[in-house]
């Protein structure tokens, strides 16, 4: 794809000279800034702990009053989830640490190489943790960009997710005497990019398997029932993607079903669940699936510990025969054909 992404700012010097002894302010840059969901700091009790007590915090993901959800949180969930979910990123950590955060390293480096320039640059941070949403708005306007287009890395829209990001970047500009002008980017769950790409690897992937899915299995992260009643749009955006998904692969109605994972707590979520259909399918006879993660457009805990490991495990022993998981786009070229996508999309007008 050629690059059009000229700069049309005018030269430094047309603003005429600063008055003497003003400081030197940088500026006339468009920063671009991927954001995924977060990762802890390691896997050891204290980092997890740290990193489940900013997630869990947060109100956009648990709507309960915060002064009762906080004596609850800071005592028996954070005395015990810390080690249980430690063991579960020990299963998956790299040498580079988690998959999410390489993965969305490596994105923003390759999205840098293909379209940055002096005049446009490209850089990720983490929602909850490090680098987090604060220092990489700062490092950017530090480093000239009086323009920030803000691209949460979630394809389809929730308040739990892409509005968390949008409030922590705003909440990043209440400190700064000069702040740059902000964009976020808008959801891509029905992009032609993204459902190409997505279907693309589907393919790739079921070509490589020795036997053939009698169902595809769209597993994607849960929400809680009463914020889809409360007007989140996340659960129609799911199931537009597996619409689209299915009419790209020409898939047969009912071969694809959208499932939801990952549930937290006592209160009903999404349905159906994803662990309870693993483990119902054989019985009705189906016994052999493979597994898509729309809702990650890259490889993290939910994807290679919950899905691959766990529910391998759960279809296997409930009489299974054969299971296999898609891996994400992670930082194919794909991916980044996705994301540069939504980015020359969101920065129209700011770069020719």
């Amino acid at each position: 794809m050629p690059d059009t992404m000229t700069s049309t700012l005018p030269p430094a010097d047309a603003l005429g000279p600063l008055p003497a002894g003003h400081p030197v302010v940088l500026q006339g840059k468009v920063g671009v800034l991927l954001v995924n969901l977060g990762t802890p700091d390691g896997t050891d009790y204290w980092s997890m702990r740290r990193y489940l007590s900013e997630f869990l915090s947060d109100p956009r993901v648990i709507e309960v009053p915060m002064p009762i959800w906080q004596l609850i949180l800071q005592g028996p969930i954070l005395t015990f989830r810390p080690s249980k979910s430690g063991r579960a990123y020990k299963k998956i950590w790299t040498e580079e640490g988690s998959p999410l955060l390489l993965y969305t390293k490596r994105q923003a480096e390759k999205l840098n190489a293909r379209i940055g320039s002096e005049d446009l640059m490209v850089d990720f941070a983490m929602n909850y943790g490090n680098p987090s949403i604060a220092s990489k708005i700062t490092h950017l306007k530090d480093a000239g960009c009086d323009r920030v287009c803000v691209v949460p890395l979630y394809p389809q829209y929730s308040a739990t997710t892409t509005a968390s990001v949008c409030d922590r970047t705003f909440k990043a500009l209440e400190s700064m005497r000069w702040q740059p002008a902000i964009r976020t980017a808008a959801s891509f769950h029905d992009q032609p990019t993204y459902i190409e790409a997505l279907s693309a690897k589907i393919a790739e992937h079921l070509a490589s398997l020795d036997f053939t899915p009698e169902r595809v299995i769209m597993s994607y992260h849960g929400i809680p029932k009463a914020y889809f009643d409360k007007g989140d749009p996340y659960h129609c955006h799911c199931h537009k993607t597996t619409r689209l998904v299915a009419q790209q692969m020409g898939w047969e109605d009912g071969f694809a079903m959208t499932t939801f994972q990952s549930r937290f707590g006592p209160t009903e979520w999404l349905k159906p669940y994803t662990d309870e259909t693993l483990e119902t399918l054989p019985e009705q006879g189906v016994k052999k699936v493979v597994v898509v993660s729309p809702a990650f457009i890259s490889d993290c805990l939910e994807t290679l510990e919950e899905l691959a490991m766990e529910g391998r495990d759960e279809f296997l022993e409930a009489g299974g025969e054969a299971f296999s998981v898609v891996p994400c786009l992670n930082d194919s070229e794909a991916a980044i054909d996705v994301i540069e996508d939504v980015v020359r999309r969101e920065t129209a007008g700011w770069i020719a």
